[in-house]
């Protein structure tokens, strides 16, 4: 199996290459964002649990979260792995993500971070934004504010893996093409 983080800032890309992976290596993509909307558009168990911490104006727990990657994996048993993307944000995350995989008898084999420039992230985003209904992607204070945000909060989860030695930095300029084929190499750099 091979199991993937992709990693990056907003704009970096993630959502284009997260396709072109799942393609290649029959991977089952987990976005987190669209596991939560599953699970409480679908009123399951966790999604209610999920939904009276949102209500309340609080952040899902990580165990809440945990769980839901779990079911999600357990529910797809002939994939050949995973490509995670939007968790873990922080270390405890990444914690928790360690013994899921831990107590199924796999690893992460890799994050995969995305590296693009600040400003062409913000010219990035400020073009989606002019092609989207996305509000967070037509003002430069706020898009400046998420990097601010994801410096601080998400960029020690890389670190965490770097010291287990599965992070690979990619840098995320060039045509779509060229990002892909650096992706391909890191990760079949790693693939047994």
């Amino acid at each position: 199996m091979i199991n993937l983080i992709l990693f990056g800032p907003p704009g970096c890309g993630k959502g284009t290459q997260a396709e072109n992976l799942v393609n290649r290596y029959n991977l089952l993509h987990i976005s987190t964002g669209d596991m939560f909307r599953a699970e409480i558009g679908g009123n399951t168990p966790l999604g209610i649990e999920a939904k009276s911490y949102i209500n309340k104006g609080e952040l899902v727990p990580d165990s809440v979260t945990i769980k839901m990657l779990a079911k999600k994996m357990s529910e797809h048993p002939n994939v050949k792995g995973f490509l995670l993307d939007g968790f873990p944000r922080t270390i405890p995350q990444a914690q928790a993500l360690d013994t899921l995989f831990e107590e199924r008898g796999e690893s992460i084999t890799q994050l995969i971070a995305l590296q693009v420039d600040e400003d062409e992230l913000t010219r990035r985003l400020l073009k989606r934004g002019e092609m989207s209904e996305r509000a967070d992607d037509r003002n430069e204070e706020i898009i400046r504010n998420r990097f601010s945000v994801y410096n601080e909060q998400t960029t020690p989860v890389a670190e965490y893996y770097a010291e287990q030695d599965k992070t690979a930095k990619i840098d995320g300029t060039g045509s779509i093409a060229d990002v892909t084929e650096r992706l391909y190499s890191a990760i079949e750099s790693v693939m047994v």
